[in-house]
């Protein structure tokens, strides 16, 4: 009788190629994702050793990260020396026969958001990119997380990586999420409870009634932020959801492929009694919309709560709050909807549906940005872009745009932004900006209000 297994376990072994003693493994990787900030260094790198990509057909790049995302851009970026990036990466992916979603590409969008779009990521493969969120993309029961630009050189050169094999973990959220409450909420609760290390050193399994209840799109919100968790990835069983959402997508298997693919991506499931260096249990019906008051997601407490006790001086001094002090009623200068966290159709969808009829308060500067080109046309074609504008906000482009200071546009210095990002550190959306991490639904109740606030209020309201 076979030792039952995790899903972490599965994955791990089906891609070992050699054992190299210890924890230590050589394992196949099966899609490598690039973006213009490193793409050009890495290619360019791999070519001058006169080395070349092993199978360019598994290996993708897109403009994603420091391309302009206001309305009829172009090469150009506001970051001084932008530009090359673009056109570099651009020229390098060509030189090596590789993929690229370039700036103005209908499937040009953020890497973590496209890959699902277009079927790149499949339940049981392995895939990394040189950005800590490739994470994200273990919602579909994929071995995926972020690496170097020297271990992408590595990886399209030989189709394998050396890496340690990491802890197995496995989280569970039991009961049903109340209304108002997201899986961003799930993931601020689990950081805020455990530590932004709690999940150092170890490969997270998602788990229980609550996961289950979720679209792909909340799952992938929820894996997204592993790496905040300090975690190698995070990832979640595929099942039916999984599959409806890949079927027919255009690097999805087809026809004879497509039902052998499903019937062994129906046994990567962790096995009964399987076993788990560390197991962490949340009842998700106890969880509240959260919003964070420092400096990292750790930092992070339910709305109706206050900055704790035991905050400390450094952050309360640069968040310009104090111990004790009423999250809800923080009076902000912007919002931001955007980021690989939370910027898909299910996430506009129900954003909008709370903005509908009602305008942002006065003097707030609001953004929503798109994860991809096709959620921006879906979008428009469902009028969602038309609510946002009418309500106040500015309409963009996709690609990462504030979610981090490297595109060279930023919040006005010092200015406090409720933001449906994953990082909250210092100066990350501008000079000394103060971030403040939420769901969409905490981002557009606080621009309504003018200051941090509830959404249950909002969303309680008769439409």
């Amino acid at each position: 009788m076979k030792e039952p297994r995790s899903l972490f376990d599965k994955l791990w072994d089906s891609h070992v190629v050699a054992d190299l003693g210890g924890d230590s493994a050589m394992i196949a990787i099966d899609r490598i994702f690039l973006h213009e900030r490193t793409g050009a260094a890495a290619l360019n790198s791999l070519a001058e050793t006169g080395r070349k990509v092993a199978d360019p057909a598994r290996v993708f790049a897109v403009t994603d990260h420091i391309v302009d995302t206001r309305p009829g851009r172009s090469d150009q970026t506001l970051m001084p020396g932008g530009q090359a990036f673009i056109t570099e990466t651009r020229a390098a992916a060509k030189a090596a026969g590789i993929t690229l979603f370039d700036v103005n590409d209908p499937d040009q969008g953020i890497v973590h958001v496209i890959s699902p779009e277009l079927g790149i990521v499949l339940p049981g493969c392995s895939l990394i990119a040189p950005d800590s969120h490739t994470c994200t993309q273990g919602a579909f029961g994929a071995l995926a997380w972020g690496i170097g630009s020297s271990e992408a050189e590595h990886a399209m050169a030989t189709g394998t990586l050396r890496i340690n094999k990491p802890k197995s973990m496995r989280i569970t959220f039991w009961g049903k999420l109340a209304k108002g409450v997201t899986p961003k909420d799930m993931i601020l609760t689990l950081i805020a409870k455990h530590g932004a290390a709690g999940g150092k050193g170890h490969a997270v399994e998602f788990a229980g009634e609550a996961v289950n209840a979720l679209d792909m799109e909340g799952r992938m919100t929820l894996c997204n932020m592993a790496t905040e968790f300090s975690a190698m990835s995070g990832f979640i069983r595929p099942d039916d959801v999984t599959f409806s959402y890949l079927k027919d997508r255009r690097y999805a298997p087809e026809g004879q492929q497509w039902v052998d693919a499903v019937t062994h991506w129906k046994t990567l499931i962790s096995d009964e009694n399987a076993h788990f260096d560390r197991e962490i249990e949340i009842d998700a019906s106890t969880i509240e919309p959260m919003v964070s008051w420092g400096t990292s997601p750790e930092h992070s407490v339910a709305i109706s709560g206050h900055v704790p006790d035991d905050a400390g001086e450094r952050q309360l001094e640069y968040m310009a709050l104090h111990k004790d002090q009423p999250l809800a009623g923080i009076e902000i200068d912007a919002a931001f909807i955007g980021s690989c966290t939370n910027n898909r159709l299910s996430d506009l969808r129900r954003a909008s549906a709370m903005l509908k009829g009602k305008t942002i308060a006065k003097n707030i500067k609001a953004i929503c940005v798109p994860g991809s080109s096709r959620i921006k046309r879906e979008a428009e074609a469902e009028g969602i872009d038309r609510i946002f504008t009418d309500a106040g906000f500015e309409w963009r482009e996709s690609g990462c745009s504030m979610c981090f200071y490297s595109g060279g546009e930023s919040f006005d210095a010092g200015s406090r932004v409720i933001s449906t990002t994953n990082r909250n550190f210092e100066s990350r959306q501008g000079p000394n900006v103060k971030t403040h991490i939420a769901s969409p639904e905490t981002a557009v109740a606080s621009a309504i209000a003018g200051a941090i606030a509830d959404p249950r209020q909002l969303i309680s309201e008769p439409s």
